[in-house]
């Protein structure tokens, strides 16, 4: 099983982060869920909430209003509006 996947986070302003993470935590439209290293290929859409990512020990986030996904060969791109 792999370590990491990479996660691409875009908002209209320009890519947010780009990199190798151990684990996501999204919000999803019919419930909060997380993707791990490994996980089947996924495409959903996001509600209010926070996306919060692990990259080795630390913990990064930000908070968005709504959003979609795709997780594709190890490659998480999630497309958000953040919430100010």
């Amino acid at each position: 099983m792999e370590k990491s996947l990479t996660l691409i986070l875009l908002t209209p302003q320009g890519t947010e982060y780009e990199g190798p993470v151990s684990a996501v935590y999204l919000p999803g439209s019919a419930g909060r869920f997380e993707v791990l290293p490994g996980h089947a290929p996924i495409v959903s859409t996001l509600a209010k909430g926070e996306v919060r990512w692990r990259t080795g020990t630390a913990e990064m986030s930000v908070p968005i209003r709504s959003g979609a996904l795709m997780l594709k060969e190890q490659t998480l791109t999630v497309c958000v509006q953040l919430d100010s």
